[in-house]
C-alpha cells in the first residue's frame, strides 16, 4: 500500500480526530469508510437516473417488463411459488 498523503482543511482533520477517538478506529479507516459509501452513493444515484432515463421511454421500459417476465419465468422454470 502506497503511503500518500491527502490535504483536508483543518476543521475536517479536528472532526476526523474526534470521531477517530470516538469510535476507536485511525482516521485513514473512517476515511476509506467514507468514501467507499461516498461511491456506493454515486453508484446508486447513477442507477436511478439511468431507470428513470429508461421509464421515461416507453417502448424501453415495455421490452425491459417484457425481458423480466421471461427472466421471472426461466428462474421460476419448474419451482412451484410458495
Amino acid at each position: 500500500m502506497a503511503n500518500t498523503q491527502v490535504r483536508v482543511s483543518n476543521a475536517t482533520h479536528q472532526i476526523l480526530r474526534h470521531l477517530s477517538a470516538e469510535v476507536g478506529e485511525s482516521m485513514q479507516t473512517i476515511v476509506e469508510k467514507a468514501i467507499e459509501q461516498y461511491q456506493r452513493r454515486r453508484f446508486l444515484e447513477g442507477l436511478n437516473q439511468d431507470f428513470k432515463t429508461l421509464k421515461e421511454d416507453a417502448q424501453a421500459w415495455q421490452e425491459e417488463l417484457a425481458e423480466r417476465s421471461l427472466w421471472d419465468n426461466t428462474l421460476l422454470d419448474g419451482v412451484e411459488p410458495k
